[in-house]
């Protein structure tokens, strides 16, 4: 079957191009923007790729249309595939009908830490020898692609709550109908889609009522927003993060701990991760690992050799002592508990917090007036103001001492580089490329530090 993707430079589009093409399809695919990584994963794979939305991408008429969930009417690959009435279909109910049908879904879900906890869990199991499929929304460093279709009956999904398509506005995660489901927190976001937690909330209950009784779900004890969803309904049993999970740090900066369940030590976890945060996504991925048949000690093994994903806090390069590090933080909670799990880390070092606020929400100011907050541990900010900023940088951010305001990333450049001394943290947030900012960077502070004597 010849299947074509619109948007499959995306990272979920393009983890499904690849699925597709390892099941034995010819896939194609258009999006606006088709640069690396995901493009030279793809071209590796050996998908066609081409730039832009143009109708005669469709000739010869593909046997099935994949519509990535950012394309909306008025796009003229759409408008073409209505036109002529080609089959098509969105991306998560192609994976389940075709990928996830007889496979064992373990889901990972929640505001925060999806993509870290889905890559610990597809690493788990395949330490395990258990091969799994997995489709994550970043690349984890233990695997190096973003998605596999596995050979094993297990399948590990990072399952996003944003809108499957412009004809499907339910959750992506409906589709998936896990047998275990991790529900790792649960805050207002996507406010381009939600109007309030509720709208959120009942979509969770929704992925709730998929799972079987004979299944399991694993979520925090201290969660009021999850709580809620789950008094709402539920015909599963539910393991609690923080009550039959714990943890007990043997290191502040969470880099070693104690995994304890049900009060008794399982085993201590030492890896390369810091924060509290990750010590918990650790917890969950334990227990949804466990259900689907891993010892916990197993388990706890594995962890020892994960590597995280790209862009969750990793070191981009060090210059003369100064740290460049790439985080995906687009949200104020995910930004104080980076920052926490850095200051943790490094003690008194300065850290340089850069932040660019590009996501929807951010952008429409919903979560704006707790920024400043969020960046609390941060010795010296340094804002991106992009162009379709809604709201006031200037004012949010001026209860903050020094802080630095910039509409080009070439100032930000300059300023940090003048300002960066050994010994410092920088830490860069965006959920985007942010204008390649971290080379960028380091190329500077190289040429300064070839310059000093």
């Amino acid at each position: 079957m010849h299947i074509h993707i619109l948007g499959i430079c995306g990272t979920f589009m393009g983890g499904v191009a690849r699925i597709a093409s390892a099941l034995g399809h010819r896939v194609t695919g258009s999006d606006a923007g088709v640069y690396p990584p995901m493009s030279t994963q793809l071209e590796e794979a050996g998908i066609g790729l081409m730039e832009g939305y143009e109708p005669e991408h469709l000739d010869p008429a593909p046997d099935m249309v994949i519509i990535g969930n950012a394309l909306s009417r008025g796009n003229p690959a759409v408008e073409a595939t209505l036109e002529r009435g080609l089959p098509y279909t969105s991306g998560p109910q192609w994976l389940a009908e075709n990928a996830l049908q007889d496979r064992w879904v373990l889901a990972v879900a929640g505001t925060h830490g999806k993509t870290t906890t889905s890559a610990m869990l597809a690493w788990i199991l395949e330490d395990a020898h258990l091969a799994p499929g997995f489709l994550v929304g970043g690349v984890p460093r233990n695997f190096g692609i973003s998605a596999r279709a596995g050979d094993g009956p297990f399948f590990v999904i990072e399952a996003d709550e944003y809108d499957t398509a412009f004809f499907d506005k339910r959750s992506k995660f409906v589709h998936y109908r896990p047998r275990t489901l991790v529900l790792n927190n649960l805050e207002f976001d996507h406010a381009d889609i939600f109007d309030d937690l509720a709208q959120i909330q009942r979509q969770f209950h929704h992925l709730v009522r998929t799972v079987p009784g004979g299944g399991l779900i694993v979520a925090p004890q201290d969660d009021e927003a999850l709580d809620a969803v789950l008094d709402m309904g539920c015909w599963t049993p539910v393991t609690r993060i923080g009550a039959d999970w714990n943890a007990e740090l043997l290191a502040p900066d969470g880099s070693a701990f104690t995994v304890t369940l049900e009060g008794e030590d399982r085993g201590n976890v030492v890896w390369p991760l810091t924060g509290l945060h990750n010590v918990r996504n650790a917890l969950a991925a334990l227990a949804a690992a466990r259900h689907a048949g891993v010892p916990v000690e197993v388990g706890i093994d594995a962890l020892s050799r994960f590597e995280n994903v790209k862009r969750r806090m990793e070191l981009r390069g060090e210059i003369n002592d100064i740290r460049v590090y790439d985080d995906f933080a687009h949200h104020p909670t995910a930004i104080a508990t980076t920052l926490d799990g850095l200051r943790n880390q490094v003690g008194e070092q300065r850290i340089l917090a850069v932040l660019e606020p590009r996501s929807n929400t951010m952008r429409l100011g919903i979560h704006k007036d707790q920024l400043p907050t969020s960046l609390r541990k941060a010795d010296l900010v340094y804002v991106h103001v992009p162009p379709d900023l809604g709201w006031d940088a200037d004012e949010v951010f001026g209860i903050l001492p020094g802080a630095g305001i910039f509409d080009d990333t070439q100032a930000i450049v300059d300023r940090v580089t003048a300002e960066a001394r050994p010994g410092d943290q920088v830490l860069i947030m965006s959920n985007g490329g942010f204008e390649g900012i971290h080379d960028r960077l380091l190329a500077a502070l190289g040429e300064r530090a070839a310059r000093t004597p």
